[in-house]
């Protein structure tokens, strides 16, 4: 097998407290492959979205990674580097996708703008390069290229969230962390994006990081599947192995809390 986009081994992360500390994350190993479709599923609060900030050194204080973590992008350790070394890794090699897509997007801007923005920082692109080349990402998320002079209110919730994916692409990065980004979205409009991260993902190579706590959703689109409990990574199998043949009673416990959408007749029901 090749090397592996990303490693994780032995992630710490706790919370400092005056009175006390929260262990947020739990001595958590797991690797995502060239091209894989990882899922992480949990409750909320369960330590998700702390292992994503993690992966570009996103956390502030009081969150406080633990000596003996390690996080490895296509090989280098994230923690070993320094200012100038992170800001080439965000983007270029991870990009993330975050729940609310409304909250990414800066509603005073332009759709356009916004993607200049991003170009100019990290290539020096001039405003008629960037807007050629953001008219080519939302192409590829079915967005006309008209709507680079729209604002993010005059979108829709789908088209927002979209819009957020294109510009986490525009740089080709290795990794595309999404965390929950369906979850605000109506089923339908969860359908289109995930088959539209899909067909990118095949189209361009790169890894995902999905994470989500609507198992039944992660199972129809993942390789791979990571179960975490209570800031624990405690299954992780191949996607339909998750489904047909849980090992852990929590994973058990996740699929039988889903209602199903057959049952006894009504005059089988005992009041």
């Amino acid at each position: 097998m090749s090397a592996p986009v990303l490693s994780i081994r032995n992630l710490t992360i706790d919370y400092i407290g005056a009175t006390s500390d929260f262990h947020a994350v739990k001595n958590v190993s797991f690797d995502i492959g060239k091209g894989e479709f990882f899922g992480l599923a949990g409750e909320s609060g369960c330590g998700k979205s702390t292992i994503a900030f993690a992966i570009s050194r996103l956390h502030r204080p009081p969150a406080l990674i633990r000596t003996g973590s390690q996080i490895l992008l296509d090989g280098r350790d994230v923690f070993t580097l320094d200012d100038a070394a992170l800001k080439q890794l965000r983007w270029r090699e991870v990009a993330m996708v975050f729940q609310s897509a409304m909250n990414s997007l800066n509603p005073v801007l332009s759709i356009e703008r916004q993607f200049y923005d991003v170009l100019k920082t990290h290539t020096g692109m001039s405003r008629v390069a960037a807007r050629a080349r953001a008219a080519e990402l939302l192409k590829l998320v079915d967005i006309p290229a008209d709507r680079l002079t729209a604002y993010p209110h005059q979108l829709s919730g789908g088209m927002r969230q979209r819009v957020v994916i294109a510009i986490c692409l525009a740089l080709n990065p290795k990794l595309l962390i999404m965390d929950e980004p369906t979850t605000a979205l109506d089923v339908v409009v969860q359908r289109e994006i995930l088959e539209r991260i899909h067909k990118l993902r095949q189209e361009l190579g790169f890894s995902v990081l999905f994470i989500t706590h609507d198992l039944a959703l992660m199972v129809q689109v993942s390789d791979r599947i990571g179960i975490m409990l209570e800031g624990e990574l405690v299954e992780v199998n191949d996607a339909q192995a998750i489904y047909r043949t849980p090992q852990h009673d929590y994973t058990k416990k996740l699929w039988a809390s889903i209602p199903r959408l057959t049952g006894k007749p009504i005059a089988e029901v005992t009041p």
